[in-house]
């Protein structure tokens, strides 16, 4: 076969063979890692809708004890959710139902921490704007007032500036911050819809200070 080549062609041959030779270790490498690398994203990918399957019958169960009204199970629930799938969307939801559950049994360390673990881990502004409103609630009951100020003064999305300013004005107050107080409730008022019935709250709150002094 080799008479019907030309000269060139066997050269090109042998030139092939060469570098074959020269390079198989490399070329042989390379493709095992391509198969490795395809391999291992597969398995990534099955792994991740593993986790996720496994977090949402988590975050049912959570749900369901939340409406039978079982504050224990829920905190056990929640702490294997986000022990074991912190990565997933459904982590921060089960937080915040965790954290409800035991501020209704006044257990306020436990929600802080479900509280705090929102802030720390969640990538959702609107699950953190929420988060830091209902930590700077707790904060502000258990009198840790310029923890709570501090909360409230970090970035938060727009819709929430009316209660936002109303928390806000509350701590100040118990901060003996009179001026800065009201203040903050006349932002909440402008930032809510002029027919909406929690205008009357705030504007209660303006009128049991109006005329006291600042200290």
């Amino acid at each position: 076969m080799s008479a019907d080549l030309t000269l060139d062609e066997i050269e090109k041959i042998e030139n092939l063979k060469g570098f074959w030779k020269d390079h198989r270790a490399r070329i042989l490498g390379g493709l095992a890692l391509i198969v490795v690398s395809a391999t291992a994203f597969a398995w990534w990918k099955q792994h991740q809708y593993r986790q996720n399957v496994e977090a949402a019958s988590l975050y049912a169960s959570i749900q369901g004890m939340q409406q039978i009204g079982q504050p224990a199970a829920i905190a056990t629930l929640t702490d294997t959710l986000l022990k074991r799938y912190p990565a997933t969307a459904y982590a921060a939801r089960g937080a915040l139902i965790g954290a409800s559950a035991a501020s209704q049994t006044h257990n306020t360390g436990l929600a802080q921490t479900d509280l705090q673990w929102i802030l720390d881990h969640s990538k959702e502004s609107g699950l953190q704007t929420v988060a830091r409103l209902r930590l700077a609630g707790l904060l502000l009951d258990t009198g840790k007032l310029h923890e709570a100020l501090a909360l409230l003064d970090a970035p938060h999305d727009e819709n929430s500036a009316n209660v936002y300013n109303d928390l806000k004005g509350d701590v100040l107050v118990r901060l003996g911050q009179l001026d800065a107080a009201r203040a903050a409730w006349r932002i909440a008022l402008e930032k809510l819809p002029p027919d909406s019935p929690y205008r009357q709250v705030i504007e209660i709150k303006l009128n049991a200070i109006a005329g006291v002094a600042a200290k």
